[in-house]
């Protein structure tokens, strides 16, 4: 079997590779390693409560609703003759929106007229026969039953010139109830009878509504449980009223946006609805813009009240244990690690209002906390816990990559060699 030049070389290089091969792996193994240098404090970041005014806020759901609405009904029947409205403006009170046919009614007053004039005339001659049989009958020229005959008529007549003057009044009051007039100023809506229509009196379909939107309502709801918190934590003094005029209200629309007026406070309700538990609130806000309309769904943003003394801590924080409980790693005096067991009331943005355990003074540690344990000494880095954290890499990360290198370089060169 003949072997080849290029295996034969090949053949004669393997002792040569197997000897340098082993004599790395002895120079590596006999260097030593530095030891690890001493392990300092770890690094933690704290956040130095305080108290501070804070003023509380709750987000209700609610509609809007007009400041003024009325339905414009017809107080007398007949055919309407003519709208006297455009549809969607703006009317102003006594405005004349409807004609309904009035010849019915204007020849019925007529016609009272004419009564009151016939019974005025009766009543002019029963006068004139009154007067004269009672100088009579001082001289015995009739006698006492033709007087008070008289006298009885001219009462009738008097009474049948009012009856008849209230005929008139009628007659002319329903003359005028033929043109229809808005109540009040405000947005006027769609008619629902057109020219040739027949109305009557006092019908449930309104003609058209006009509401006054400007100002305009908004009726929230609120649980009854909050209404009872809320009572509670000001008569204990935990808060206060916010200012001295009527709690301010914001609005967020539908779409999520924010309303650019407020609007103010000005009841809550004085009793319970039976169905939802809930109270209901009634504010009043600016719509000169017209923007808002009557019905239209938001949430309002409701000033509670406000803590003078609030301590707030941020959520990172507080973390809760096994069974649900709060607590906090605060940092003392001697840079020591100390665990509390906190009682927090509500969120406040991206904060907690605390009740019990921790107070203004206080370091509490935000950064860092998965390094440390109570009783663990620290060096303390005082952070801003609204700004974004740093991007830190890990810290074996550049070792083990520094080794990876490193080991593929040895290889190379060992192959090269």
């Amino acid at each position: 079997m003949t072997v080849s030049p290029t295996l034969r070389r090949a053949a004669q290089r393997l002792p040569a590779l197997g000897a340098l091969t082993a004599l790395v792996l002895l120079v590596a193994c006999s260097e030593k390693k530095p030891p690890p240098p001493p392990a300092g404090p770890s690094e933690v970041g704290v956040v130095t409560l305080k108290a501070e005014r804070t003023v509380f806020t709750t987000e209700l759901p609610g509609r809007t609703s007009a400041f003024l609405s009325a339905d414009i009904r017809p107080q007398v029947g007949g055919i309407v003759q003519q709208r006297l409205f455009t549809e969607g403006a703006t009317v102003k009170a006594g405005q004349a929106l409807y004609q309904i046919d009035p010849s019915t009614y204007q020849a019925a007053l007529s016609s009272a007229q004419a009564a009151l004039a016939r019974s005025k005339a009766t009543a002019i001659a029963a006068d004139a026969t009154a007067g004269r049989n009672a100088e009579l009958v001082k001289i015995d020229a009739v006698s006492k039953q033709v007087n008070d005959q008289s006298q009885a008529a001219l009462a009738q007549a008097k009474a049948d010139v009012a009856t008849a003057q209230a005929s008139v009044d009628t007659a002319r009051i329903n003359l005028a109830f033929t043109r229809l007039t808005s109540p009040i100023t405000g947005r006027i809506g769609t008619s629902t009878v057109t020219p040739g229509a027949l109305v009557t009196a006092n019908q449930t379909i309104a003609l058209t509504t006009v509401q006054q939107m400007d100002p305009l309502y908004v009726d929230v709801t609120q649980s009854s449980a909050e209404v009872l918190r809320l009572k509670r934590d000001f008569a204990a003094g935990r808060l206060t009223r916010s200012g001295a005029d009527a709690a301010r209200i914001k609005l967020l629309l539908e779409d999520g946006s924010p309303y650019g007026r407020d609007g103010k406070l000005q009841f809550a309700g004085i009793s319970v609805n039976q169905t939802t538990g809930a109270v209901t609130l009634r504010a009043t806000i600016p719509n000169p813009d017209g923007l808002l309309l009557p019905g239209m769904y938001v949430r309002a943003v409701v000033e509670e009240g406000a803590d003078q003394d609030a301590v707030l801590a941020p959520q990172q924080g507080v973390v809760r244990d096994a069974v649900g409980r709060a607590t906090a790693l605060v940092i003392d005096k001697d840079d020591k690690v100390q665990r509390r067991a906190v009682t927090l009331g509500r969120a406040v943005g991206n904060r907690w209002l605390v009740r019990n355990g921790l107070a203004a003074g206080d370091r509490l540690v935000v950064e860092g906390s998965m390094r440390i344990k109570p009783g663990d000494t620290v060096k303390v880095v005082e952070v801003d816990p609204s700004a974004p954290a740093p991007a830190r890499a890990p810290a074996a990360a550049p070792a083990a990559a520094g080794s990876a290198d490193a080991a593929a370089g040895a290889t190379a060169g060992a192959a090269a060699r």
